[in-house]
């Protein structure tokens, strides 16, 4: 006997992309804001200078070369876009948790575990990203699941963590 109620439908299991993190040209928009003379390369100065904009505890010149070193795995002392996406996507034996703790701190300006609306803008513009407060606002929104109108790092961790397996899908897929 056949019924007329709904049938229940399936979600997709695939999460959505954030906004705070878009896709590869967003990555490209980032790479592109820290190097600032557009050769195609991060110089150990570039980085330097992009650090002291996010903020004021800049690394000592000895570790800003061992994370260039790090970072150039083609050894050449410059990070270019390549290296700096498999940065990006990383994930290191804490499961990527002091990296993500590093970015999150960039954002987290007076160090209350919180990202507000205002650090986020800030944040943003500081890197040439232009977007308002309301888009800020939406951004967080997104992926505020406790409510408070700020992201924690939990919050930080499983978007950051969502966009890199989004990423690596569409990279299989093309």
């Amino acid at each position: 006997m056949a019924t007329n109620e709904p049938v229940p439908v399936e979600s997709d299991p695939t999460p959505t992309p954030s906004p705070l993190l878009g896709d590869m040209d967003e990555l490209k928009k980032v790479f592109n804001n820290f190097d600032a003379n557009g050769d195609g390369k991060i110089s150990v100065n570039e980085l330097e200078t992009v650090l002291r904009t996010l903020r004021s505890d800049v690394p000592q010149q000895e570790e800003l070369r061992r994370v260039m070193e790090e970072l150039s795995t083609d050894r050449d002392g410059f990070i270019n876009l390549s290296e700096f996406a498999a940065f990006c996507r990383s994930d290191t034996t804490d499961g990527g948790d002091s990296a993500l703790r590093d970015a999150f701190d960039l954002y987290d300006k007076d160090k209350n575990g919180l990202i507000s609306t205002e650090e986020l803008h800030l944040a943003l513009d500081r890197l040439g990203m232009k977007c308002s407060v309301e888009e800020c606002q939406e951004m967080i929104k997104s992926v505020d699941s406790d409510g408070d109108g700020s992201v924690n790092f939990e919050e930080f961790k499983k978007m950051m963590t969502v966009k890199v397996k989004i990423h690596t899908v569409n990279e299989s897929v093309s």
